[in-house]
């Protein structure tokens, strides 16, 4: 199976069953995954951070560096493949505390609620979930038959 790479800040959107969609050290970072089960589309997206608004408009503004700007890119990606909203399923990874629990600083929690806002104004329910804890995670996205594979540092690898 030809694997696609997922970098930081980046998202893919495959409908070829054969290819596997990979993305690797979430931390703090969310990984979000969503799938297609009747037209077998996969799309996978490694974001960063939860908010846009300091940056948008920049030279160098990359929209998939964040929750409100990348998630709807990678919807739409989807939807040019003709998955349907009402068809996918859809599972967050990561958002990992590394930082004191009150900080402001702590980036996984604020972007597992800045992605549990946009869904909820867009009625989206999460479908699956690995986030917070203090461990680093791997996502696998197999797009012939959608099973998402989570391997954390710990070296345990679990079946969504």
């Amino acid at each position: 199976m030809p694997n696609i790479i997922v970098d930081i800040a980046s998202m893919a959107v495959s409908p070829h069953p054969d290819d596997v969609l990979i993305t690797y050290a979430l931390g703090s970072c969310l990984g979000i995954v969503l799938y297609d089960p009747v037209v077998r589309v996969g799309g996978l997206a490694h974001i960063m951070l939860p908010d846009s608004s300091l940056e948008n408009g920049s030279v160098t503004f990359n929209r998939l560096k964040y929750i409100d700007t990348g998630v709807p890119l990678l919807f739409k990606e989807m939807y040019r493949y003709k998955a349907q909203k009402y068809r996918i399923r859809n599972a967050i990874i990561g958002g990992a505390r590394f930082m004191e629990q009150d900080s402001y600083f702590n980036i996984g929690e604020r972007n597992i609620a800045a992605l549990r806002k946009l869904f909820w104004r867009n009625n989206v329910l999460i479908d699956k979930k690995h986030i917070g804890d203090r461990i680093n995670r791997t996502i696998r996205l197999e797009v012939s038959t959608g099973n998402i594979y989570v391997k954390e540092s710990t070296e345990n690898t679990i079946l969504l």
